[in-house]
């Protein structure tokens, strides 16, 4: 039996094995609007039952030997690479990926699980000093329940790096994927977990609408919230876990700068703003949304950077070998046009693309924008790139740093002038001769400003933190003599 098989959760969610669920929904295709599955939709009851039986489990759960969860971890990422093909034409077809991207993406699941493997026996405190005749130590402890919210853009990646790392430090999880993408972002991950072994009750699968996110959140026995979406959704879950004292981990939105130093070399520049502008149509929040370019270079690169657009076929890739599929839904699609028309009625120009082609947007470049444009301002979640010039360094700090959002900057040429500009600017990341989409199992990750609440994954550092908690532990020899 293939590991999706629609026979095990058609019109199901998982939550102690495969249940019927109370309502449905279809699985569509993006790029052709065709029914893929049905897929069965959690209620906030579910969640409170699936809560309950996750506090239960994660006990026991916590109490398996470090090797006994490694071992999961790594046989989950064994069972990725040996249905990698799978899982990828379903993150084609249903997130509208390039067949590259989806690979990239099944890549990125192996290593994450990899990665985890090793932090069951990864140091988990220090010895601290003590005044008293006494060990003092801190030690980490399982967070308990964690609740995991992820989007549709990389919706295995984004749902997998919390949900691996929490049950390898001995974790229950609920996982609520985004509505348009419950297979590849959740269906998936239950799957290879329960194939690899993880015990019932420790993973849940709820999918649903707003008001199962919600009570995810509010579900007493969730302490930790891993959130990963839009800034505005990221800011009322913040609130709303800090009223009922808990943490919120916000991995939110990006308007990410690529600077073009003087000296660059422009078509290198070219292909780099082209990749972090245009791979998965613009749909992630690391893409390369603003090209910062110095006005000696600025009119060959913006002619360089549209001839790559223009090259760059738009099609459906589950049938074509496309360069960009499908933008995930007819709204989406229309709000991306929408900022280009608006800006263009503003005064900026159309290099190249700048319309829709059947579900998916041309690969678009925007020539005479200023910072006042909505091209310029927000964040689009689609192919487009608008360019503008700088004449100083001090000029690009400026221009980087005057953004609601801080995730990623890249910058490209030499590499003095980019550590000095670097060390001007606010971001979580910054690349310096690469584009502004990166990441790796190892390496921290997140974004300051309106662009979350700083690394909360990637790497043992990060991981342990965001989802343990620090106790302190003192031993004595003998029982201590007080006054009393």
């Amino acid at each position: 039996m293939a590991l999706l098989d629609s026979d095990v959760w058609s019109k199901r969610f998982f939550s102690d094995g495969w249940r019927a669920a109370a309502a449905e929904q279809p699985v569509v295709e993006p790029a052709t609007g065709d029914q893929l599955g049905t897929v069965g939709l959690a209620t906030a009851e579910d969640v409170a039952r699936a809560a309950a039986r996750a506090a239960q489990a994660q006990r026991a759960w916590a109490a398996v030997s470090p090797q006994e969860r490694a071992a999961v971890l790594r046989r989950a990422g064994e069972l990725f690479t040996e249905h990698a093909a799978e899982v990828e034409d379903w993150l084609v077809r249903e997130a509208g990926s390039v067949r590259s991207k989806a690979g990239f993406e099944v890549g990125l699941a192996v290593g994450e699980c990899f990665e985890c493997a090793s932090l069951p026996t990864h140091p988990q405190g220090e010895v601290l000093t003590s005044e008293e005749s006494r060990w003092s130590l801190a030690r980490r402890r399982p967070a308990g329940v964690v609740g995991v919210i992820a989007p549709f853009n990389f919706p295995l990646l984004l749902g997998l790096r919390s949900v691996a790392p929490a049950l390898a430090l001995g974790n229950a999880v609920l996982l609520k994927p985004d509505p348009r993408t419950v297979v590849g972002g959740g269906v998936v991950i239950a799957r290879i977990f329960e194939e690899a072994g993880l015990p019932a009750g420790v993973l849940h699968l709820l999918p649903g609408d707003g008001s199962v996110g919600q009570a995810v959140v509010d579900a007493p026995e969730v302490r930790v919230i891993s959130f990963t979406g839009s800034t505005p959704v990221g800011r009322a879950i913040g609130e709303r876990a800090g009223r009922l004292l808990k943490r919120a981990h916000l991995e939110l939105g990006g308007n990410n700068a690529l600077v073009v130093l003087p000296g660059a070399d422009v078509h290198k520049a070219a292909s780099a703003g082209a990749f972090g502008s245009y791979l998965h149509q613009g749909q992630i929040c690391m893409t390369t949304g603003r090209h910062i370019v110095h006005e000696s270079l600025l009119e060959e690169y913006t002619a360089a950077l549209a001839a790559k657009a223009e090259r760059l076929t738009v099609g459906d890739p589950a049938r074509e070998d496309v360069a960009l599929g499908p933008i995930i839904d007819r709204r989406q699609l229309e709000r991306v046009h929408s900022i280009v028309t608006e800006s263009v009625a503003a005064g900026a120009r159309v290099v190249a693309g700048g319309e829709i082609v059947g579900a998916g947007y041309r690969a678009t470049v925007l020539a005479d924008v200023r910072p006042d444009m909505p091209a310029w301002r927000e964040e689009i979640f689609g192919p487009v790139a608008p360019v503008i010039g700088f004449s100083t360094l001090e000029e690009a700090a400026r221009i980087v740093d005057d953004c609601e959002y801080g995730l990623s900057v890249g910058i490209l040429g030499d590499v003095g002038t980019a550590m000095r500009l670097a060390d001007r600017i606010e971001s979580g990341k910054v690349h310096i001769n690469e584009q502004t989409v990166g990441d790796e199992p190892n390496a921290p990750f997140g974004g300051v400003k309106a662009s979350g609440t700083g690394s909360r994954f990637g790497g043992a550092a990060a991981n342990i933190e965001a989802f343990t908690e620090t106790q302190w532990v003192t031993v004595r020899p003998d029982i201590a003599d007080y006054p009393f």
